[in-house]
């Protein structure tokens, strides 16, 4: 398990495994999330365009226009009470 410790600053060095896991780099921000258990999850808050890139794609489905999303977002707001 890695482990740290906390400066007199409040400050910490991640270990290089977790940087590995969460993909870091100089200049990216964390995400701490408090749980009601008192758990804290870390998670990285920043993601590049590149990273992103084909996350919604999927096989056999064709490109949507943005004058169809926003056809289908007034819809939806439309429908709502």
């Amino acid at each position: 398990m890695p482990r740290t410790t906390l400066t007199t600053k409040g400050q910490v060095t991640i270990p290089k495994p977790v940087r590995d896991v969460l993909r870091l780099r100089p200049g990216d921000r964390l995400d701490f999330i408090i749980g009601d258990d008192g758990r804290v999850l870390v998670r990285a808050g920043t993601a590049s365009a590149r990273e992103l890139k084909g996350l919604l794609r999927r096989r056999g489905r064709r490109p949507v226009s943005l004058a169809a999303m926003e056809a289908a977002t007034t819809r939806h707001h439309r429908a709502r009470p």
